[in-house]
């Protein structure tokens, strides 16, 4: 039985209503006197009514914000199971050395003389991506994954357009199972997207991919690792048809955590492929501002990177950022950038926690964070697999290996009455946030886990024990705790299709938490 409190408190965790419940508008931490002898010269643009905003006290402010952040789930707490998107310890050791002086406090118009150390992390980073991807050439200035997608598309398009082809090839295809960025941004990019069905055992297989070769076909988008946690066995025979076709090979590299150090996409045929600094690398998503997306390039597509490029002078071994009108030092290189991604290079603060991640582990470390990333996930998939229903790998073949996640589905106990969300609403009262819910899309009901390298064995053992009491709980026919779950959250269940398709996005006066809240289980 659940007690509840006069003051809503339980234990040490504090109650915290929304900040313009417990504010004053009319008072503020700070007084300033009017300003006198200042025309006002807003003219009939001035406001005529209060802000009516909350005040608060220096204490009362810091307060607040503490108590939201006790709210919230982190690395530092424990496990993250989040599937697909690597939720992993970010070492301290890289958090300060983002901090030095000559990174951190660094403008990205000073002089190159200036920032010639800034420059040569931003090369050796470069390097490094370039020898473990075994490709040529990489652009540094992509934000995102996303972005580093667009900017591996827009390589590709190019690269078409100086064949005299870009008009003719302007079909992409795509596995249905892809990450839903890939067909968003090859659309973006000019290009039809044609898709790939997905097959029983979750891969792309060269028959289907052959199927759709003609004349017209700009290029592929696929996930190596794919997003069910599975190896693409095929993809070298792939990528040699879509060459042959006339084509690309573009790789998402979301997943390249589960090979890095292990497999050269390079050597696979790939011409593209972006690399997220934040799931191999150890920088923090965003990271404070944007994060780093960088992509890869093959030879075929190294002429058309992006602007601005580093290039170092021959003489003094000077190192110059290129950019647009410094086209005249690209002459002779045989460099066509495609154009330019963004206003400047890059997030300063992403490259040095990566590259001081790179040095830390040298190559022999980051081959075992591969390694050590798959054998966490099937550890996982052999204690669970007794529990609940894996998809890929079934009585015929109980020990299919996964790579760096492991995935479910709820086929196993939704005859029982309980579903995926009911699953993950259960994990919450566990004190752990849920594992990723429904995707990938082509799995009914699915539940994609993983663990990461940076987690030991009794971390794991913890949560797979958690997962199989669950499982347990469903076979007792306790059906109401997973519905009514969770009960010990600061919130109970809410209706999420209406808060999804009538959210509250603006708070007037008179608004109230239990306005907000009424459809929530109390």
């Amino acid at each position: 039985m659940i007690t509840q409190t006069t003051s809503g408190n339980r234990g040490l965790l504090q109650a915290e209503p929304l900040i313009f419940e417990t504010g004053h508008a009319t008072g503020t931490g700070v007084d300033l006197p009017a300003p006198k002898g200042t025309a006002n010269k807003l003219g009939g643009l001035a406001r005529k009514a209060a802000l009516d905003l909350p005040g608060f006290s220096e204490p009362e402010t810091m307060r607040h914000f503490v108590r939201l952040s006790q709210k919230n789930y982190a690395i530092d707490l424990g496990l993250f199971p989040l599937g697909s998107c690597t939720m992993k310890h970010n070492p301290r050791l890289n958090e300060r050395t983002a901090r030095f002086e000559g990174f951190a406090d660094i403008h990205p118009l000073q002089p190159t003389a200036t920032i010639q150390g800034a420059l040569e992390v931003m090369d050796e980073l470069a390097h490094w991506l370039c020898t473990l991807s075994g490709m040529p050439a990489v652009a540094l200035s992509p934000k995102a994954g996303a972005h580093g997608e667009m900017c591996g598309m827009l390589a590709i398009k190019a690269a078409l357009e100086a064949r005299g082809e870009g008009q003719t090839r302007k079909r992409v295809l795509v596995p249905e199972s892809a990450h839903g960025t890939n067909p968003a941004t090859a659309v973006a990019a000019g290009f039809i997207v044609d898709e790939i069905p997905a097959r029983d055992d979750g891969r792309v297989h060269l028959d289907d991919v052959v199927a759709k070769l003609g004349s017209d076909v700009a290029g592929i988008m696929m996930t190596n690792p794919n997003t069910c946690g599975l190896f693409e066995p095929e993809i070298k025979r792939i990528a040699d048809a879509i060459h042959e076709a006339g084509g690309y090979f573009y790789c998402d590299g979301a997943n390249y955590n589960a090979i890095v150090g292990r497999v050269r996409p390079g050597d696979l045929g790939v011409d593209a492929m972006h690399i997220n600094l934040h799931k191999t690398f150890s920088t923090p998503h965003g990271g404070g501002g944007p994060g780093a997306g960088p992509t890869v390039l093959s030879a075929a597509l190294a002429p058309y990177a992006p602007l601005p490029q580093i290039v170092i002078e021959k003489s003094g071994g000077v190192r110059q950022l290129v950019f647009a009108e410094h086209e005249a030092e690209l002459a002779g290189t045989g460099r066509k950038p495609f154009g330019r991604m963004c206003a400047f290079h890059g997030q300063m603060g992403m490259f040095t926690r990566a590259l001081t991640y790179m040095l830390s582990h040298g190559s022999d470390g980051l081959r075992q964070v591969a390694e050590d990333a798959v054998l966490n996930a099937n550890y996982l998939l052999a204690r669970l697999k007794p529990h609940f229903n894996a998809p890929f790998g079934g009585p015929k073949n109980e020990h299919a290996p996964c790579m760096h996640e492991v995935l479910f589905d709820d086929s196993s106990i939704k005859p029982k009455g309980v579903e995926t969300i009911d699953m993950a609403k259960a994990l919450l009262d566990e004190g752990y946030h849920p594992f990723t819910t429904y995707f990938p899309l082509v799995v009914h009901g699915a539940m994609l886990i993983e663990p990461t390298e940076t987690e030991p064995k009794r971390e794991l053992d913890r949560f797979a024990d958690v997962m199989i009491a669950l499982a347990e709980r469903v076979n007792a026919g306790d059906v109401e705790h997973f519905k009514q779950a969770p009960r010990l959250a600061p919130m109970r269940r809410l209706d999420d299709t209406r808060a999804a398709r009538q959210p509250k996005l603006r708070w007037r006066r008179g608004d109230n938490g239990a306005e907000a809240a009424k459809h929530a289980a109390e």
